[in-house]
Order: structure tokens, then sequence, then C-alpha cells
């Protein structure tokens, strides 16, 4: 060995003895990893052990020490980023010294490897972190006849045992549902797959519904002729690289999506494409595109579209047949204009009219528009000859802007930009998301996961559902507004209607709600009225804090979950990860304890729960599809009987596109890709070949830019009234509402608008008490330069945030990349208020959110009104030198 490499080996080796304090007494004999070094070598090159002299000086990686006897196991990368990459652990004698990312094949443009980004690489942590929950906690100040609601989230801990913990929730959902009815059980559950289950077989709970991270598209998109949740559409990364121009429209996959993706636009850059990127802030995808920057307020994005719609339909006036594609139009789509409107029209109103100020004798100009959005009018101008027919545009959208409140015309408007131009298909042209792993790569799934065969047990019908940023004032006022079940993939919507609902009893599986609902100030009011909290988790995150009993669960590298390979996929690529080690400490999964709750309430177990470990694994495995031809899909897996009886699981053997044998040691299966494959297909294709034979989901079969039907959704909730076609809506909370005098632009009290962009260090609220993260990511609050220089503010300072829902402290970090008048904070920051002040120094975007919704029930994440200054109290402290939130044991 050189000297040379022995230097290198010593600056990549993390020493025990000089280890963080955070490492676990496990982890400090063990880990060897820096961030640096955590790619990996491959295992194939194992040098000679070295002399005893050479051992003073540094320790060998362990995958390279031949005196090691290890393997690596691929790991899951569970959180919701949509990165979706691989992981592996060294594992040795049960224990895990290693961890690396992809690095098993060659990585190559056909088929690149699956590297994951810092937040997979620090997955490590997640299971050997000193805050990790290894067994049942109470807290003291809790019991059954005296729950002293008002000591949550300050009081003290104690140590109990599984049956002991198990016993007390069985006897408090007994009680709460012969008392007060099943309504009075709110369990915010993502899918009744687990403890879901259990509580609708006792029959039924109090569910919720929300916009989420989708804002106003997570709501029936079909009705207007756009897919769930307006996702799958849009081009793959091959035909992307036919675009003359590519507009991200609040796009932040650098940080939202980590992975391949940004790669996947930067090959697009390198193929000639222009980008261009929409919204308040400059990111750090648009830089590294070099993308040319269109400012937009945040809230005023349906006033930017509708002043770039008047400007191509002047355009298209000015030199006919050169801009719009009315021919695109008259064939796919209705309520453009008077002379095309659905069967179902109930006026003549209609899109184009209504831009051109026929209706309200109010032009929707770019001038018009640039005094409410920001947007200088060239800008707007410019936008508009971009979106020509002449061009081959890929126009992708995130959905910040649909986070926002009275953004219900955002979908028809951003979707009908695309239709005038013609831009929904044909070579280098779509219109769609781009959005979690389908960032940079979308259209048709190549590859879907299979599942483990247990089937959700449906909640009771008619169950209360409450809206989430509703909640908090159902449970401390006793009523709400009722308007259906539906959320995402499920549902109905209802009209308005007022009903009564007394809640007892909050269960959180696995989810951060109180962290994640608008308004956490009084979601923590909430917390404290109810009788009974439990959280189920693996840190003292917030729920778990403001609980009464909590449960340690696995992490995924501790378990045979199949139900996680379902979601690690991409469109060409889905990861099958292993358990990598038993579990920690006293720790059970979320099915283990979903049985055991349920037994203790009398409910039939395996009729609830029929597969479990070994056979979910392997009916996952078997029920995996690939694309075979556009006429559908076929197994994806040879697997034999051999194959069958060493999985331990029942089944037949089946023929499919690749060995089983594959998924062995890289943990993943993926379709590699070349020019020419006809694997380019997108959700688009089969509506533009035939509208007539393929019609989309709307009552007209046709995009539709006017419809009854969705103006009828929104406006029978209750909560204000949109047309069927797009007009612009003074949001609530928005940059109008930053006035006292709109008229004569004077400032009100919270003269800041702020937007919580998805942050590098976190998936969303996962991750956030990472030491490795922390460091390397201090969430700061963003300002502008020039409006920090206007109140005092210097790089570093501490700053008070305040909205009149609630304040937090943040160092300041000065930019030029935000608009004036507009802050960033990054979301999903863990909460900690001080009691006696009430202002929160853990800086949670949602302490200063307020629990308040507009038309279909959108959280307005985007939405908010601050007012920024510098701090008078003492600094605040960068948070990685913190200690880790734990609990305080008695």
């Amino acid at each position: 060995m050189q000297e040379r490499d022995k230097m290198d080996l010593t600056r990549r080796t993390f020493v025990a003895t000089g280890a963080s304090a955070a490492v676990t007494a496990a982890m400090a004999a063990s880990l060897t990893a820096t961030t640096a070094a955590l790619s990996g070598c491959s295992p194939e090159t194992k040098p000679q052990a070295a002399d005893s002299a050479q051992k003073t000086i540094f320790r060998l990686d362990p995958e390279l020490d031949p005196n090691i006897d290890g393997k690596w196991v691929p790991v899951a990368c569970w959180h919701n980023c949509g990165g979706r990459c691989a992981n592996y652990a060294f594992v040795s004698n049960g224990k895990v010294l290693r961890q690396k990312t992809d690095d098993f094949k060659d990585d190559s443009w056909e088929s690149p490897q699956q590297r994951s980004c810092l937040r997979g690489r620090s997955q490590q942590w997640q299971t050997f972190a000193e805050d990790r929950l290894l067994y049942p906690i109470k807290r003291k100040g809790w019991s059954p006849d005296a729950p002293n609601g008002q000591m949550r989230g300050k009081d003290q801990w104690e140590r109990i045992s599984w049956d002991d913990a198990l016993d007390y929730i069985a006897a408090e959902l007994i009680k709460a549902k012969e008392r007060y009815g099943n309504s009075s059980i709110f369990c915010p559950a993502n899918s009744n797959i687990t403890i879901g289950s259990a509580l609708a077989a006792f029959g039924g709970y109090t569910n919720y519904t929300d916009s989420a991270s989708f804002g106003c598209f997570n709501d029936n998109m079909a009705v207007i002729g756009l897919p769930l949740m307006g996702l799958g559409n849009a081009y793959d990364r091959l035909a992307m690289q036919k675009s003359e121009y590519i507009v991200l429209y609040g796009c932040n996959p650098a940080w939202a999506s980590g992975g391949n993706q940004t790669w996947y636009f930067y090959q697009a850059k390198e193929a000639g494409a222009q980008f261009i990127f929409v919204g308040p802030e400059y990111n750090v995808s648009a830089s590294l595109l070099d993308a040319r920057w269109i400012r937009v307020r945040p809230g005023t994005d349906t006033a930017f579209l509708l002043a770039v719609a008047y400007e191509m339909l002047k355009a298209e006036e000015a030199a006919p047949g050169s801009v719009v594609d009315q021919d695109f139009l008259n064939k796919y789509c209705v309520g453009f204009d008077s002379e095309h409107m659905p069967d179902d029209a109930t006026t003549t109103e209609n899109f184009k009219d209504y831009v051109l100020g026929a209706l309200d004798q109010m032009p929707k100009t770019a001038e018009w528009a640039s005094e409410i959005t920001g947007t200088p009018v060239e800008d707007i101008r410019w936008y508009a000859q971009i979106m020509s027919k002449q061009n081959k545009v890929g126009i992708l959208h995130s959905f910040a802007a649909a986070r926002c409140h009275n953004s219900e015309s955002l979908p028809q408007l951003f979707y009908g930009i695309g239709a005038m131009g013609g831009h929904f298909g044909g070579e280098g042209n779509t219109v769609g998301s781009a959005y979690h792993t389908q960032a940079g790569n979308n259209g048709f799934p190549l590859i879907l996961p299979g599942g483990n065969q247990n089937k959700e047990t449906p909640n009771i019908q008619g169950a209360d559902t409450l809206r989430a940023p509703e909640v908090w004032d159902a449970i401390l006022n006793n009523k709400y507004n009722y308007t259906g079940d539906f959320s995402m993939r499920q549902g109905t919507h209802m009209p308005s209607e007022e009903r009564s609902i007394d809640i007892h009893i909050i269960y959180n599986e696995h989810t951060n709600y109180l962290q994640t609902f608008p308004g956490i100030n009084k979601g923590i009011e909430a917390y404290r009225k109810v009788d009974f909290v439990v959280t189920q988790g693996h840190f003292f995150n917030t729920v778990a804090k403001y609980s009464d009993i909590v449960l340690p669960v696995t992490t995924l590298w501790e378990r045979e979950d199949a139900s996680v390979m379902t979601q690690m996929s991409g469109r060409e690529f889905a990861y099958y990860p292993q358990k990598a080690i038993e579990p920690q400490g006293e720790t059970k999964d979320d099915i283990q304890i979903s049985r055991l709750l349920a037994t203790r309430l009398g409910l039939d177990v395996d009729a609830i729960y029929p597969f479990t470990g070994k056979q979910a694994k392997y009916n996952t495995l078997a029920s995996s599809l690939t694309f075979i031809s556009k006429d559908g899909m076929g197994p994806l897996f040879t697997i034999s009987q051999e194959e069958i009886d060493s999985l331990g699981a029942s089944g037949k053997p089946q023929d499919g596109m690749m060995p089983l044998s594959v998924i062995a040691q890289s943990g993943y299966a993926q379709i590699p890709r070349s020019e020419g494959d006809h694997l380019s297909v997108s959700g688009w294709d089969a509506f533009l070949a035939d509208p007539d034979a393929k019609p989309l989901a709307s009552k007209s079969g046709r995009f539709e830019f006017y419809c009854e039907e969705w103006a009828k959704i929104v406006n029978q909730q209750g909560r204000s009234t949109i047309k069927p076609y797009p007009t612009y809506i003074r949001p609530m909370d928005g940059y109008e509402d930053s006035f006292s005098d709109w008229e004569n632009k004077t400032k009100g009290e919270y003269p800041f608008q702020i937007t919580n962009p998805h942050y590098l260090r976190r998936s969303h609220t996962v991750f956030n008490n990472i030491g490795w993260l922390r460091e390397a990511y201090p969430n700061p609050v963003f300002i502008n330069s020039d409006d920090a220089k206007a109140k005092g503010i210097a790089q570093g300072d501490t700053v008070l945030v305040s909205s009149k829902y609630g304040a937090i402290l943040r160092q300041a970090s000065l930019t030029e990349r935000l608009m004036p008048g507009v802050l960033a904070l990054p979301h999903g920051s863990w909460v900690d208020i001080d009691e006696k002040t009430g202002i929160d120094k853990g800086g949670c975007d949602n302490s200063l959110v307020g629990p308040v919704c507009t038309g279909a029930g959108i959280s307005g994440y985007n939405t908010t009104l601050v007012n920024v200054e510098k701090y008078t109290g003492p600094n605040l402290q960068p948070d990685y030198l913190w200690q880790p939130q734990m609990p305080q044991m008695a």
C-alpha cells in the first residue's frame, strides 16, 4: 500500500474516540464513515492486512478489512422526499459498520446509478441516534382518572412495559367508545393498513382530509380533465431533451427531490434547452440550470397567468395563426370561447371573454397584473411569446403555487396556457408536474411495485372527517364544517353541513400533524384539551412531546416490511430493501403493535392482517409489474418454487422479465433506456391520438376551461365562491392584504409575505434531529438584502418573525434571490415554544401559518403575512449545538 493511500484512508476514517457525543455505544465502536466517504469503495478490492505499526495510524474501512466478515445489505430510505434512492449498510455480526450509496454497476445515461442525497446518506442516524426511542414511556402526570392535559409538553416521563402501555391504550379506546362514540377517537391516518384497520374494525374513527403537498390539485381534478392530483402526464427524461424551452413553475428538485431528478434536468440543459423559472425566489435549481427568472409574488399566480393569456391573444390578433393553436383548442378543449362551450354550461360566459375584459370591463393586461404580481411587464410579454405554438416548450409545475389561499383557478389556468400554445404533446412539448419521483422523468411507469395483499379496512360509512386547517377549532369548539371525506384517492364531496364533534382521544401513527397542520399554537391548545394522546414513532418529536404514551417503533432497517417496496420506485426503477439488523431496544413494528392492540380490543386479528412478514414480502415481489408494450403490463420477476420456499412463503412459480436474483445484491430492478426505445409514453398520448375513443375523465371528455362541476365542488363547501372558468380572486392573507390601505399603498402591521420551501436538511419534519444535517443546513430565515438593510438586520442576526398566529426566532440569511417583500422559512423544523413568551425558537413554519382555509379547504401555507425585526433578546445559538430533544425522565 502506498503512503499516499494510507494518508487518504486516514482522512476518510471516523475514529471512535473523536466521534460526536451523539454516537451511541454501538455505533461509536464500529462506524468509520464520514459524510465525504459515504459513497464507499467497491468490496471486490481488498488490500492485505496492515502491519501493527500501520494499525496505530489508521483504521481500514470495514468492507476493506480482511479480518471483518460482513456483507452489503440494500436498506430503505423510506421518507417522503421523492428521491427514492439506493442505500446499503455493511453488516457484520448483526451490526452496521458502514453505509454507502449505489456503486453496484457503472453509471450511464441509459442506466444511471441511483445515488442517494445527503439525507439518505445520513439514514444510519435514524436507527442509531442518541435520541432514538427504545422503550415505551408514559407522561408522569397522566392517569386515566386525571389526564392533567395542561401539562402536555411540560411534564416528566417514566418508562413502562409494553403490556402496561397497550392495556392503557385499549382501556382508553374502549372507554371513549362507550361514553362518547367512535367519532370521539381522532386518528389522522394516511391509510387504514396498520392502526387504521384496527380502529376501523373497532367501529370507526374520525379522520381528516387535507390539500397537503398538492394544494388545490389535491381535489378532484378529473372533472376538468386532469389526472389524479395533476400527476403523471408530462414527458420523460429522454423526450425532455427535445425541448427548446423548459418552464419550472415553482420547482426546486435540488432541495425537494434528492437523487437523480436534478441531474435529468441538467442533461436537458446540456442538450440545449433554455430553462425558465417562475416564482418569488430564484432557488438553487434555477441557479444550477441558469434559468431566466420570472418573478411572481406568492399567491398571485392566477393574475400572472391571466395576463399571459391576454398577451397571447393580443399577439395572435396582430399575427393570426402564429401564437394560439386554435385547432388544438377546438379539438381537445371546451369553454375557451363562446363557440365551444360544454353541453352542461348554464351561461355563455367563457374564459376568453373574461380575459379580454368583456365580462367585467377589466382587460387582464400585463400592466394590470404587474401591480399585483410584481412581475415586470416586459417579462409577462416575453413569457407569452415563449408559450407560442411556434416553440417546443415543456411546461412543468410543482405545487408551491397551489398551496395558497383562493388558488382554485390555478389548475385550469396553468394547463390552459399550455393548451393555448398546443403544448400537450408532440416533440419537445408537454404540460404536467415535476414533483417527487416524477421530477425530470414523468410519464407512464415502466415498473409498478406490487402490494402485500393486505386490504384496507374501510372506515365506517359517513364517518366524521375534518379538514386539516379546521381540526383544531373542531376539537376546541366541538363543531365543524363537514364537506365529505374526499382526500387524494378516495371519497366524495358533500354540501357543507355543520356537525357536532367531541374528540377525546388523538392517536398518531408515524404522523407529525401537530407540527404540519396549520396553526400549531391552536393545535397545542387542542392537544391539551383532550383526555388521551398516544403516539407511535422513532423520536421524541412534536407529537410525541405533547402525548401521554409514546410507543417505540422499529425503523425499516430492522424489519421485513413489504409496504415500503410499494413506495420506493420511480418511472424506470423499483427498490426492494431488506432487513439489515434486529430491532433496537424494545421497539416493535407497526403491524405487531396493531395486532397486539387489536387483540386487546377483542378483534379478529388474522382477518384484519392476513399477510405479514415473509408472505407479504413474497406477495409484493410476485405482483410487481413491468411495462411490456402500450397494451399493458406483465410480471417483473421470474420466481421459481425454490425461491418461494427460500422466502418462507407460499405461492406459484411465474415467468417475468428478469430473474429475482437481480435484486439479491443491488436491491433494485431497473429498465435501461435508449433513444428510440419507444418507452417515452406520456399520459396525454392516447387522448391526443383519438379524443373520442380515449376521452379525459371530465363530463365533456375534453380539457375544460369552463367546468360547472368544479365550481359546484368548491362553492358547495361554503368558504368562498368561484366561477366555472378561471378568474382572479384576491387571496386571503395575500399580497394585497399586506396593505392597510391598498389604494394608497399603505403597508399594514404584517407587511411581508413568507413562503415555506422544502429544505435539503429534512424530508418534511423527518431528519430534523440529525446532527450532520443540522450543521450542514442551519435553517435560517431568508430575507431580501434591501429589506434587511431597511430593517437594520445584518447577516446572521437573530430575528423575530411574527404573524397574527404566532412568532418564531431564526438567524437571518440575506440574499438577492428573493423578491423584495418576501421571506422564505424552510418547512419542517421541530417546534420549541417558550411557555413564558410563546415564541418558538425552533422556527416551525406552522407557528406562523394560520389554521384557516378558503374555497376547497386549501391549506394556504404560502399565503401568510408576517413582520420581521431584529431580536432584542439573547442571540439564537445555531441549532446543531443544541441538546437533542429527548423526554425528561422522572
